[in-house]
């Protein structure tokens, strides 16, 4: 059964206070996955002009960590939103929306088109003043006749990206881990166990044993 992860908004610090616009979001959203299991709920008040969304960024984390899909009750009201939607279709998680149930990622990627047009117009500007600068005689760029150097640098970068996804994992499962904690389960080998009964998986999709659970830890307490 497909699990949901749901996302609310509301533009002023009143309605999230009184549940104005909030009560009739939750309500859309429960309808909609029915009997399904909603493992988690975020709500971010924030004015749509804003694009840093804490909450939106802990549902998709959250969403991700459960393999669940993330749900919002109505699309219209953040369809305007560039970073929203980009977000969305760069998360790499399973969308749905109540009142549009044919949205998905594609949707979203569509509606985002318009802002991607912007970006690639900045950049077309862009090459065209390097390429301006480059019939002057200015030299651009780097090192580039260093093939040794340019493969240490890459086998750095690409140690650095297995790196920080690792870490950004072990942040993802920080709050599930205090949870366990919280109720008793201490050991590597009870909090894996913990984890393979809910269904989580690893990075590369494998059950969780004690040692991988140390190494999350690990990583935590360097923090």
């Amino acid at each position: 059964m497909t699990r949901y992860v749901a996302y609310y908004r509301v533009s002023t610090r009143r309605q999230g206070e009184s549940g104005l616009g909030l009560e009739a979001q939750m309500s859309a959203v429960r309808a909609h996955v029915g009997h399904a299991p909603l493992v988690a709920e975020f709500t971010e008040v924030e004015s749509g002009k804003v694009n840093a969304r804490p909450q939106l960024e802990a549902a998709i984390r959250t969403a991700s960590l459960y393999g669940a899909t993330l749900v919002i009750a109505k699309l219209d009201r953040l369809s305007r939103n560039a970073a929203f939607l980009l977000s969305l279709r760069d998360s790499g998680v399973d969308f749905v929306c109540a009142d549009m149930p044919n949205a998905n990622r594609l949707t979203v990627g569509i509606l985002a088109v318009v802002a991607e047009a912007e970006r690639e117009a900045i950049s077309a500007r862009t090459k065209a003043a390097l390429d301006a600068a480059k019939a002057r005689g200015t030299r651009l760029g780097g090192d580039r006749g260093n093939l040794a150097t340019v493969r240490a640098l890459g086998n750095v970068n690409s140690a650095k990206a297995r790196s920080a996804a690792a870490a950004a994992h072990a942040l993802r499962l920080a709050p599930l881990l205090a949870d366990l904690e919280a109720d008793g389960v201490r050991s590597a080998s009870g909090i894996a166990r913990a984890l393979n009964e809910k269904g989580l998986k690893t990075p590369r999709g494998r059950q969780w044993t004690a040692v991988q659970v140390k190494a999350v830890r690990d990583r935590l307490a360097v923090r």
